[in-house]
C-alpha cells in the first residue's frame, strides 16, 4: 500500500493536542508551522485520521511541492505532479488557494493556473479530450508560502469539527474541535466528576462524553474521500468497525452540564441524543452561583460568557468577580476556564497555574488552568486495603506496620483556604466577643434594648462591626488592604462568622454578613438580597422592624439611639419634620414623645412603607397627624408657601446619592448649607434642628448658617457600645 505525506490542519494553539492524538494512533507527527502537522501513512492512515482525530480541522494529502516565483514555474510544477492517481477523467476538482509572502500574490490567478495545469496533466494521463467533472469530487488546494507552492488534495470535505450530531444552530456555540481540546487539556478522566456550569448547547459536555467513552468523533458522518477510487472503500468500513468495537457502553460517572437559560439546554439535550451520549450527561437549568458538589477531585471545564456585546460587559464582569467565591466551594477540584477577557485574573483576584492561548473562531482567548491537588492513587489504596485484610498477592503480611496508609497529603485548595495563624485569630476574636457580651448582657432586661453593637473593629486585623438584633447577628466588614485572594478572604470571613455565632450562641443561619466600603451613588441603599429576614427589636419604649438580609443597612441606625432619645424628649406638643426620613425611626421617637404632628419626607416608597410599619408597631397611624411624603426634600421645602410650620426637625442625609429620581446628584458637603438655609425659613422661632452626617471629612458651613445658634453635640450622641466615637457627627441648630 502506497505511503503518503499527510497534513493535519488545526486551529492555532491546538497543535500539541493533535500531536498527542496522532501518536496515540501510532504515527510520528511533526509540526511544520503553526496550525499544520505532517506525518506519513498509507490509505488506512487517511481513514483513521479522519475518523479518530478530535482536534484537527482537515486531513489533506500532499501531492507535491516546488519553488514557484512566476506563473510559468507554477504551471510546469503542477503539471508534473501525478494527479491521475487521485482524479479520474470524469471527477470534479475545484481548486482553492492562498498566498503568503510570495511573489505570486494573486490567489485567483494562482487557482486558475493550477486548474489549467491539472487539466493538461489529466488529458494526457487519461488520453481524454474532455474532462466533464460529473463524478466524485477531489478538492485541490494550492498554497504559496515563501515562494514555495504546496499542492494538496482535501480528503475530509466538510470540516472535521462537524461531527454530525449538532444539527441545530445557536449563537455563541463552541466549536467541537476546541471543546474536545479543552477536555484533553484538562486533568479529567472518566472516573472523576466533570461539570460545565455554562454548557449552552452542550458541545463541551458532549465532546467529553465521547472522549470518556472512546467514541470516534467521525463515526456519524461521511468524508469526501470515501468516493475516491484511490482509497479502497473497504478500508473506511474496516476503520469504522474497529472504532465501534473500541467504544465503551457508558461512562462510569455522568457528566453534569448546567446553564441558567432553558432554551440552549433543550438544544443540548437534542444534540446529546444525536451523538448517542444522552444517558452520559445530566443537563440541568441552574445559575452558576448555585454550583456545588460533595464529590472530591472533580473538574470544571467551561466557556463562560465573555461580555463582549454592548450591554453585557458589566454582567460578565460581576460574574467573573463572583467566580472565585463560588469555586471555593470545590476546594479540591481543578478548573479550566476559557475566556477572551484579558483582565480575567485581575477580576478573580489570583493568577492561574497555567495559561494557554487558543482561538474560539476568530476570537483570541486564553484557557486559564487552575490545578487542584492530585487525587490519591487508587492502586495504592487497594494495596493498603489488601494489606489490612491480611494478604497481598496471596502472601501473608508479617507486620501490620506495612499496612498503614501513607500520611494524608496537605490539600491546598485552588480557590480559598485559611491563613496559617487562623487559630490565633479565632481565639483572640472569641475572647473579645465573650468579654463584650458579658459587659452588655443586662441591656435586654434592664434597659429593654435588644439591638446594640457588640464588636467595633476592636482587633485591628479583624475589621468587622457586629451588631446584635434580638436572636440574630449582623456582621459588616469594613474593607481594608490584605494579602488574601477574594476566595481566601471569603473563607476567612466565613470562619470568623462561625466563631461569632458559636461564641455568642447564635444559630449560624442567623448570622448575616455584609461588606461595607466607600460607597458612591445610591449603592448603600440598594437591595443586596431578597430573603426578607426581619425582626421586631426593642429600643427602650420604641419598637422597630429591621431587615437583616436584604440591604447593606438594616433599617435602624444604632449609633443614633441617643439622638432618638433627645428627639423624643423634646417632641411633646411640637410639630416635627424628618427630612431624608429613611425608615422613620426619628419620626417614631417624636410621635412617642408626644409630637402634635409629624411629617416625614423621602424619595423611596420602600422606606416610606417601612416607616408606616414602624409607626404602626408603636401604636400610630401613618395618616392624620403623621404624614409620609414621597418627594425630593429640597423641592418639597421650596414648594412650601405657608407660615413657618415646624418646631423640631431632624436632617440625616446620605453622604452622596445619584438616584434616578433626582434631577441633580445629592452631595451633603456641597448642598447641606442650601438645604439648612431653606429649612430655617420653615421653622418657628427658636425651632430646633438636629443635623447629622457620617461623612468623616464633613465641614459644616457655619458662615452661611448665621440664622442658627450652632452647637456640635457629637460627643453626647454616640452611644457607649460604639468604640468608634467618630461614627457620626451631630449638631443642634436653634433658629435665632
Amino acid at each position: 500500500m502506497a505511503t503518503h505525506s499527510i497534513v493535519a490542519t488545526t486551529a492555532f494553539g491546538l497543535e500539541a493536542v493533535a500531536m498527542r492524538e496522532l501518536k496515540t494512533l501510532g504515527y510520528e507527527p511533526k509540526v511544520t508551522r503553526p496550525g499544520r502537522i505532517e506525518f506519513t501513512g498509507d490509505a488506512v492512515a487517511i481513514c483513521e485520521a479522519n475518523i479518530w482525530l478530535r482536534t484537527v480541522e482537515r486531513i489533506l494529502v500532499s501531492v507535491g511541492q516546488f519553488e514557484a516565483t512566476d506563473f510559468g514555474q507554477l504551471f510546469d510544477g503542477v503539471a508534473a505532479l501525478p494527479w491521475e492517481e487521485w482524479i479520474a477523467a470524469d471527477a470534479a476538482f475545484p481548486v482553492s488557494g492562498r498566498s503568503h509572502k510570495s511573489q505570486l500574490a494573486s490567489v485567483p490567478a494562482c487557482q486558475r493556473m493550477t486548474k489549467r495545469a491539472i487539466v493538461e496533466r489529466l488529458r494526457q494521463a487519461h488520453a481524454a479530450s474532455e474532462l466533464p467533472e460529473t463524478s466524485y469530487e477531489v478538492p485541490v488546494v494550492v498554497e504559496l508560502l515563501d515562494n514555495v507552492a504546496h499542492l494538496l488534495v482535501d480528503t475530509s470535505g466538510i470540516g472535521l469539527h462537524k461531527r454530525g450530531y449538532r444539527k441545530l444552530i445557536a449563537a455563541g456555540q463552541l466549536r467541537e474541535t476546541l471543546a474536545a481540546a479543552m477536555v484533553q487539556l484538562s486533568v479529567w478522566n472518566p472516573e472523576r466528576p466533570l461539570v460545565d456550569p455554562f454548557c449552552g448547547t452542550g458541545t463541551l459536555a458532549i465532546e467529553a462524553a465521547m472522549i470518556g467513552r472512546n467514541m470516534a468523533p467521525g463515526l456519524g458522518r461521511a468524508f469526501i474521500a470515501e468516493e475516491w477510487p484511490a482509497i479502497d472503500r473497504s478500508l473506511w468500513e474496516q476503520t469504522r468497525s474497529s472504532a465501534r468495537r473500541q467504544a465503551a457502553v457508558a461512562l462510569p460517572e455522568r457528566i453534569v452540564a448546567t446553564d441558567a437559560d432553558e432554551n440552549p439546554l433543550s438544544l443540548a439535550r437534542y444534540h446529546a441524543e444525536q451523538a448517542g451520549v444522552a444517558d452520559d450527561i445530566h443537563f440541568q437549568q441552574r445559575e452558576f452561583r448555585e454550583l456545588q458538589s460533595s464529590r472530591k477531585f472533580g473538574c470544571i471545564v467551561t466557556n463562560p460568557p465573555y461580555g463582549m456585546k454592548v450591554g453585557d460587559e458589566r454582567e460578565a464582569t460581576e460574574l467573573y468577580r463572583d467566580m472565585p467565591l463560588v469555586l471555593r466551594g470545590l476546594p479540591t477540584w481543578s478548573h479550566f476556564i476559557l475566556t477572551a477577557r484579558d483582565d480575567f485574573e485581575q477580576l478573580i483576584g489570583q493568577t492561574a497555574t497555567r495559561r494557554r492561548k487558543l482561538y474560539n473562531g476568530q476570537i483570541r482567548c486564553t484557557l486559564y488552568q487552575f490545578l487542584g491537588p492530585k487525587p490519591p492513587s487508587m492502586h495504592r489504596q487497594r494495596e493498603v486495603d489488601d494489606a489490612i485484610s491480611g494478604a497481598v498477592d496471596g502472601e501473608t503480611i508479617a507486620t501490620i506496620e506495612h499496612a498503614k496508609p501513607p500520611p494524608r497529603p496537605v490539600m491546598t485548595p485552588v480557590f480559598g483556604g485559611l491563613p496559617a495563624d487562623i487559630e490565633r485569630q479565632e481565639q483572640d476574636f472569641a475572647n473579645r466577643l465573650t468579654k463584650r457580651a458579658r459587659h452588655l448582657r443586662k441591656w435586654p432586661t434592664k434597659r429593654h434594648i435588644d439591638c446594640f453593637r457588640l464588636y467595633d473593629r476592636d482587633i485591628p486585623e479583624i475589621p468587622l462591626a457586629i451588631d446584635r438584633y434580638a436572636d440574630t447577628l449582623h456582621v459588616a466588614e469594613y474593607v481594608r488592604p490584605h494579602d488574601r485572594t477574594p476566595a481566601q478572604h471569603a473563607d476567612w470571613l466565613d470562619r470568623l462568622a462561625r466563631v461569632a455565632a458559636d461564641t455568642l450562641e447564635v444559630d449560624r443561619k442567623l448570622v448575616f454578613m455584609k461588606v461595607r466600603q466607600r460607597q458612591r451613588g445610591a449603592s448603600q441603599y440598594e437591595r443586596v438580597a431578597t430573603a426578607s429576614v426581619t425582626r421586631v427589636v426593642n429600643e427602650g419604649d420604641l419598637r422597630f422592624r429591621v431587615n437583616l438580609s436584604d440591604y447593606l443597612d438594616t433599617g435602624l441606625f444604632l449609633d443614633h439611639r441617643i439622638t432618638r432619645q433627645k428627639v423624643m424628649a423634646e417632641a411633646a406638643g411640637r410639630r416635627f419634620l424628618n427630612l431624608f426620613g429613611y425608615t422613620g425611626s426619628f419620626t417614631v421617637a417624636a410621635a412617642k414623645g408626644g409630637a402634635a404632628e409629624t411629617t416625614s419626607v423621602d424619595l423611596s416608597n420602600t422606606y416610606l412603607d417601612w416607616a408606616a410599619d414602624n409607626l404602626e408597631l408603636n401604636g400610630f397611624k401613618a395618616s392624620g397627624p403623621h404624614q409620609l411624603v414621597r418627594s425630593d426634600v429640597q423641592d418639597w421645602l421650596m414648594a412650601l408657601r405657608n407660615e413657618p410650620l415646624f418646631d423640631l426637625a431632624v436632617v440625616d442625609p446620605p453622604t452622596f446619592s445619584n438616584s434616578k429620581r433626582l434631577d441633580d446628584d445629592w452631595d451633603t458637603q456641597e448642598r447641606h448649607a442650601d438645604l439648612l438655609v431653606e429649612l430655617a425659613k420653615r421653622m418657628s422661632s427658636a425651632g430646633v434642628v438636629y443635623f447629622s452626617t457620617n461623612f468623616r471629612r464633613f465641614k459644616l458651613d457655619v458662615d452661611r448658617l448665621s440664622m442658627y445658634a450652632i452647637r456640635e453635640i457629637s460627643h453626647q450622641t454616640v452611644p457607649e457600645d460604639f468604640r468608634n466615637q467618630r461614627i457620626h457627627k451631630c449638631w443642634r441648630l436653634v433658629v435665632s
